[in-house]
């Protein structure tokens, strides 16, 4: 299955119906033209919180679904302190994980250890697992990107900093333990949840 968060709405592709949660819309895919519609007009219209998109051939529908979009990369990193504490900063109002667009001929994961430091002000970070990436969608000067983000979970031992990195426009840098992030669904993209319920809260 591939989930597309359109900010805090998403588009799941799935080989068959999802039955498991309720869905604004379910879509069985047939054509280009029908499912470019329906983006098109999920993007206009947010007073549909979700898309169920499926079909037996969800490669080919994941393949077509890229081409609508103009496709970036970015990665960030999931970081672990020794003392069970998760890293996680906020930027735009919002409660986030540090991340940043990887740059031409750069490697995911250096990506990843490179925004976490930049943004959190950490050195000697590690990466111990790759997670699951993340995708969402985004328009800019009339183009609708879709960003992947390479995610990686990281060890690290050292001070846990707390002062904000203004420049790279934080506001907030918290370190939480696993019980207190439920504080934080309401102030989060429902993109990092996802994340956080698989890597953090199920394991």
């Amino acid at each position: 299955m591939y989930k597309v968060h359109f900010e805090d709405r998403f588009i799941l592709i799935s080989p068959e119906p999802d039955r498991l949660q309720k869905y604004g819309l379910f879509h069985k895919f047939h054509d280009t033209a029908a499912l470019y519609g329906l983006i098109s007009d999920f993007q206009s219209d947010t007073s549909i919180p979700s898309i169920n998109v499926y079909g037996p051939n969800i490669k080919h529908i994941w393949k077509i679904f890229r081409i609508y979009f103009t496709e970036v990369g970015a990665a960030g990193g999931l970081v672990m302190h020794s003392s069970g504490r998760y890293l996680f900063i906020e930027k735009k109002g919002k409660l986030d994980l540090p991340k940043g667009h990887i740059e031409p001929g750069e490697e995911a994961d250096k990506c990843a250890l490179r925004e976490v430091s930049e943004e959190c002000g950490i050195k000697g970070h590690r990466i111990v697992k790759v997670l699951e990436p993340s995708y969402h969608t985004y328009s800019w000067e009339g183009i609708s990107y879709l960003k992947k983000t390479s995610w990686f979970l990281m060890h690290y031992t050292g001070p846990m900093i707390s002062e904000p990195q203004e420049k790279e426009g934080i506001t907030k840098v918290e370190w939480l333990l696993p019980e207190e992030i439920s504080k934080i669904r309401s102030s989060a993209w429902l993109s990092l949840m996802d994340l956080i319920n698989v890597s953090i809260l199920r394991p």
